[in-house]
């Protein structure tokens, strides 16, 4: 008996330290997945990059693999693609061979030029909904053409190419036909304008920039061309950046949604509505979309998260893999505070010299009273952003959680205790790639798409610490992380 067709769905999912590929069925079931490693190199402090090639190769190598899973009658109605977002790379237009180091999301190698435009943050603000910092793309694009010569000689030939991750993959994938980001990767180049989604002649002019270096944008979700690989041709209906096609993956489409993801960086999306709103220090980001549909996020972010772990792990030595949060929270018994600054603090300090730091060490002090610490910390600055959003108008009183960190039960009920809200895992949820492959199902006018994000709730962590409690542990936190941040103006390690 021959075994019955399949409809499916493939969702590309490029990160930080890995490739995927991944088939869904129509219930949102991952049918078929694979998997490359991907390497982040710091070639000296603040530095972070990634070979282009070798992110280009890790998916296109996933994509092979999983598709060689397939069976002959089963049928790909759509691919999705889900990047991580301010990463850039520089490549040759036409021939899209890369030439330099894609500098990461987490590179801080533009700090300096980036503190001469204090002054113009509010302006910066109102135009992108971000704010000028290392983080993004547009201060490494001015550092390359500044310092790298290869970059500085293509832009003068006329041939460059300065774009996202998604952009680059997707040029490869669909061999040159699609040269286009979509407003969430084109956001955060720091040169797009929010209101119109269209490249800012002003955020141009300030960073010395010409759009004619960048790919064009268009929606998230539609033609984004084809691709044919292993003898199938497959239509390619959506390209957008991690954390907006895991708010897709979660279900979080409405005003109030919020959802928080917890990876290499941790990041807290609160849905806003049709229109945008604004909170200081915080990120105003737009949704993914099908076609000319809106929607915006209140955004904040915690730049290393997943990252501050392999710290602990790779360079102290302190912990063995991921289940040691959970063992640590449970072997623990004094009480430590650490601030996790490794890149910065992002949203809602965006401060890039202050430094990592704990504070309550003694001689009983244990490697398990560190990594909760770090947990704790990684809870709290989530827990700032938060508090801006309650600030604002856009209280979190319930989040969906996703991410590697999200499977460990003490750390998500340490985060409801300091949030003071509901949290809710659902079930081996892929929420990135899941995301990607609903927004492609919808482009591709696949009916019911977004019901493909029905998994169940796994389990729910309530908070459990009462107001006057929490309070205090936030005036503590608050007051560590001035004073850390105040030392660190003070006294210079570099």
């Amino acid at each position: 008996m021959s075994p019955r067709a399949r409809d499916l769905i493939l969702a590309l999912d490029q990160g930080s330290s890995s490739s995927r590929a991944l088939l869904f069925d129509l219930k949102g079931r991952v049918v078929a997945q694979a998997a490359r490693p991907v390497r982040t190199r710091r070639p000296q402090a603040g530095w972070a990059q990634h070979d282009p090639r070798e992110l280009a190769s890790s998916l296109e190598s996933s994509l092979d693999a999983v598709l060689s899973k397939l069976g002959s009658k089963d049928r790909v109605l759509a691919a999705g693609l889900a990047v991580q977002r301010s990463t850039v790379v520089f490549c040759e237009r036409g021939s899209f061979k890369p030439v330099a180091p894609a500098p990461s999301w987490m590179d801080g190698r533009a700090g300096e030029f980036v503190a001469g435009l204090q002054e113009r943050q509010d302006a910066v603000h109102a135009l992108s909904g971000l704010y000028a910092t290392p983080y993004y793309s547009a201060p490494k694009i001015r550092w390359f053409l500044d310092h790298d010569k290869k970059v500085r000689a293509l832009a003068d030939a006329g041939r460059l190419l300065c774009a996202p991750v998604s952009t680059f993959l997707a040029a490869r994938l669909t061999r040159g036909a699609v040269v286009a980001a979509d407003p969430t990767c084109a956001q955060r180049t720091l040169l797009m304008n929010l209101e119109t989604s269209a490249w800012d002649p002003e955020l141009l002019a300030l960073f010395g920039l010409s759009a004619e270096i960048l790919p064009s944008i268009r929606p998230s979700g539609g033609d984004w061309g084809v691709i044919e690989r292993k003898g199938r041709v497959i239509p390619f209906r959506a390209a957008v950046g991690d954390q907006q096609a895991a708010a897709v993956g979660l279900g979080a489409a409405r005003e109030g949604d919020a959802v928080a993801n917890y990876g290499t960086g941790a990041f807290l999306l609160r849905h806003t509505g049709a229109a945008p709103r604004r909170a200081p220090g915080l990120l105003v980001s737009p949704a993914a979309a099908v076609g000319d549909a809106k929607g915006f996020f209140l955004e904040g972010t915690v730049h290393a998260a997943g990252t501050s772990f392999e710290w602990l792990r790779d360079s102290l030595g302190l912990m063995k893999d991921a289940k040691a949060v959970d063992a640590a929270f449970k072997a623990s018994r004094r009480r430590v505070l650490m601030l996790p600054a490794i890149g910065g603090l992002g949203a809602p300090r965006w401060d890039y010299k202050t430094k990592s730091a704990f504070f309550g060490l003694d001689s009983q002090t244990k490697s398990a009273d560190l990594v909760k610490a770090t947990a704790e910390g990684l809870c709290m600055l989530v827990t700032d952003a938060a508090d801006v959003m309650s600030a604002a108008g856009a209280p979190v009183t319930r989040a969906r959680v996703a991410g590697g960190l999200a499977r460990s039960d003490a750390m998500m009920s340490c985060q409801a205790d300091v949030l003071g809200a509901l949290l809710e895992r659902r079930k081996e949820v892929e929420a990135t790639a899941l995301g990607a492959a609903v927004l492609a199902a919808s482009a591709a006018g696949i009916p019911d798409a977004e019901k493909m994000t029905a998994a169940p709730i796994e389990k729910s962590f309530s908070p459990r610490l009462g107001d006057p409690a929490r309070s205090r542990l936030r005036a503590d936190w608050t007051a560590f992380v001035e004073s850390t941040q105040s030392l660190s103006r003070v006294i210079r390690l570099d």
